[in-house]
């Protein structure tokens, strides 16, 4: 991955250190340590030049990032690719059911990394895989992968401080009580499983979910979820905790008459650009298997 990202300084920037500028564009400190590494990646009006230099009004700034390894590893795999969205920064894809998100010991050579992987080394491109928003293997949906270390640090901070809204399509049997609401109860490990997690008053840590049914049809909801925090089996424990388990999850509902996978679908994103902080949005429709759920 080679990319060079230009600033303009304005007069409201003049006066700071590169570094400072860097911090406020919200690049780490890691970032910062892993960029004085590389050859002639801070340039000022096209000279090479230290962080602690003093910017002006006026000044270009570029920073050059060059990241020349693939990751260890992910063997790369010609699998379907849904790709909605790419640029120099970011790509967008939408994960079908039953493709974990990276490699495993029983899922070596089947996940979004393994076709990520097979797609840039076909274009010649070297490329580190760091996914912002993890699915579960049976979830379909978007998910967002940053490709370089500044956008995957930038992202992953938007993330802990909420501030990539993510809404969840997800089917369940029957009528909620409310046709919208907020759960607010923490989750915590089983104690037994490694895997699976349960509400916990105690010892669980806080998760917020807020639902809103969209439509009733054929004995079923369809049900949008959007998560204020990003726990574990989040939705798929709440609904369970409201009485309305998603149909087709085998951990905390094995219903699988009507679909053999948790009926959860991501099918929003909304953040601002790690780089250029433009408003992002995407969307990926109901896939199939859960629509005929709710055709019957």
């Amino acid at each position: 991955m080679d990319r060079k990202i230009t600033y303009h300084i304005d007069a409201a920037s003049a006066g700071l250190r590169i570094e400072q500028y860097l911090r406020r564009r919200g690049y780490s400190y890691q970032n910062l340590t892993q960029l004085k590494k590389m050859p002639e990646s801070i340039l000022v009006n096209s000279v090479w030049s230290y962080m602690r230099t003093t910017l002006k009004n006026g000044d270009i700034l570029t920073v050059h990032i060059q990241e020349n390894e693939s990751s260890p590893h992910i063997p790369p795999v010609k699998l379907p690719l849904d790709i909605i969205y790419e640029d120099e920064d970011i790509i967008v894809v939408n994960k079908p059911a039953g493709m974990p998100i990276h490699p495993s010991l029983n899922n070596y050579r089947n996940s979004l990394a393994n076709a990520l992987m097979y797609y840039y080394q076909e274009q010649g491109e070297p490329f580190i895989f760091r996914c912002t928003n993890r699915l579960d293997r049976d979830t379909s949906g978007l998910t967002v992968i940053a490709k370089h270390l500044v956008s995957s640090s930038i992202l992953s901070s938007m993330g802990v401080r909420h501030e990539i809204i993510r809404e969840y399509l997800a089917v369940v049997r029957g009528s909620l009580k409310l046709s919208e609401g907020t759960i607010d109860a923490p989750i915590g490990r089983t104690g037994s499983s490694l895997i699976e997690r349960r509400i916990d008053f105690e010892h669980g840590e806080r998760a917020i979910t807020h639902y809103r049914v969209i439509e009733e049809k054929n004995g079923h909801s369809l049900v949008s979820l959007i998560l204020e925090t990003g726990r574990t089996h989040q939705i798929r424990v709440h609904m369970k905790y409201i009485g309305h388990p998603l149909v087709g999850d085998y951990l905390y509902n094995p219903d699988m008459e009507f679909i053999d996978r948790q009926a959860l679908h991501s099918h929003r994103l909304s953040f601002l650009h790690p780089v250029t902080a433009k408003q992002m949005e995407f969307t990926a429709p109901l896939p199939a298997d859960m629509q005929r759920i709710l055709n019957g």
